[in-house]
């Protein structure tokens, strides 16, 4: 504690000792992580908000990277990102294949704020505009576009200031009407914003961001950072509602929780600008060889005949196991906000829950929730064991 407070953050440190929370990451595998010092053991519902959809250390996803790393003839590493690469290929292929190959156009990043950031610049780039609309609360990451995009409390620190970002209610349709106009390069919208205390979106609202945009020649932009790759029951949230969206990003649970890896994909249109300048946005770890392995690997996990499935009907049994609780249940999928009367509940819902040994975190823009996002790989005997513990902790 004391080293990662004299070269990591001090602020950190202070904020974990301040509520509580003494807990140094020890082993971790499966649905669970120890304390590296007394081996408290924690079910983590956490899962860094999708980087361990699949878990930890899931031996399909290491024995993938094991496999590549050692193979006598086809053994990789992070590659060249100037290069045609076999690995890029596939993945490109496999991702654009989850949306019916309407958007067949992908560029690899490390990270989710990067994606953010290639969909942004390229929706600025098809449309001739650069304007922005997003959402109030929303979360897209830490990078400059990402960030104007993003809930001003993480910019602010910074001072960062870009003309052009307008940000407008979550669910106001009629607000996001008035807000695109002939400047509006394109809309981002969580398919649900997790940092806002994850409120579903009502119906057909992200099917009318969407037709807005296509009467307005704007580029509608669906992060599925955190509820895409299966979270929600399906590959893709967004289907759920109807919409189309003209590009979406996904990140976080396509690395299976061992390597960084994120992707925007899009139409041909919008992908346009990277063929006509290949070289005007590179990235040395953009869809790294090794990256693209584990990827393949993480939606092969997600191909098996019965696994999207099984996650909603997990996150339905927790659903009602959770009933009895006073709160609002918010839920698609595994993907389970519990929002509480008062605005600090999820705060203290958090660390009654890590007292109980479950690791899970509030809603940073809306602390009255608490976010709830167990690994898809628990069997029944764990989903009742996670369920009876919490109730225990919250009743």
């Amino acid at each position: 504690m004391r080293a990662f407070a004299a070269h990591l953050s001090r602020g950190k440190v202070d904020a974990f000792e301040a509520l509580g929370i003494d807990l140094v990451l020890g082993h971790r595998e499966g649905p669970f992580f120890w304390d590296a010092y007394d081996h408290r053991r924690f079910f983590d519902c956490h899962c860094n908000g999708g980087v361990f959809n699949l878990g930890h250390r899931h031996p399909r996803v290491v024995q993938a990277v094991v496999d590549a790393l050692e193979s006598p003839r086809h053994a990789v590493d992070v590659g060249n990102h100037h290069l045609v690469s076999g690995w890029k290929a596939e993945l490109g292929r496999r991702l654009s294949a989850t949306t019916d190959n309407r958007l067949p156009g992908v560029v690899l990043c490390p990270s989710g704020s990067e994606a953010v950031e290639v969909a942004l610049k390229a929706a600025s780039a098809t449309t001739g505009r650069t304007g922005v609309v997003a959402i109030e609360g929303a979360y897209h990451g830490h990078t400059a576009l990402a960030a104007m995009a993003t809930d001003q409390k993480y910019r602010e620190p910074f001072g960062l200031a870009l003309p052009g970002f307008r940000a407008v209610p979550w669910n106001d349709l009629g607000a996001m009407d008035a807000a695109i106009d002939n400047d509006t390069a394109a809309v981002i919208v969580e398919a649900i914003p997790a940092t806002l205390g994850m409120p579903l979106p009502s119906d057909g609202y992200l099917a009318a961001i969407g037709a807005l945009c296509r009467d307005r020649g704007a580029i509608f932009v669906v992060d599925e950072v955190q509820t895409g790759l299966g979270r929600t029951g399906r590959m893709w949230s967004h289907t759920v509602d109807g919409a189309q969206p003209d590009v979406i990003v996904c990140g976080k649970g396509l690395g299976g929780g061992i390597y960084p890896i994120a992707a925007t994909i899009m139409t041909p249109e919008v992908h346009r600008v990277f063929d006509d300048e290949p070289f005007a946005h590179v990235s040395s770890y953009g869809g790294s060889d090794l990256g693209c392995v584990i990827a393949l690997t993480v939606l092969d996990c997600l191909a098996e005949p019965g696994f999207l499935d099984r996650i909603e009907a997990v996150g339905l049994h927790l659903e009602q196991e959770l009933a009895t609780l006073p709160c609002t249940i918010r839920r698609r999928g595994l993907f389970l906000g519990l929002a509480w009367p008062d605005e600090r509940a999820g705060m203290l819902a958090a660390k009654a829950c890590f007292d109980a040994g479950v690791f899970c975190v509030f809603a940073n823009n809306d602390t009255s929730v608490l976010q709830l996002l167990p690994p898809f790989i628990l069997g029944d005997d764990l989903v009742d064991e996670l369920a009876t513990t919490i109730v225990g902790a919250l009743s």
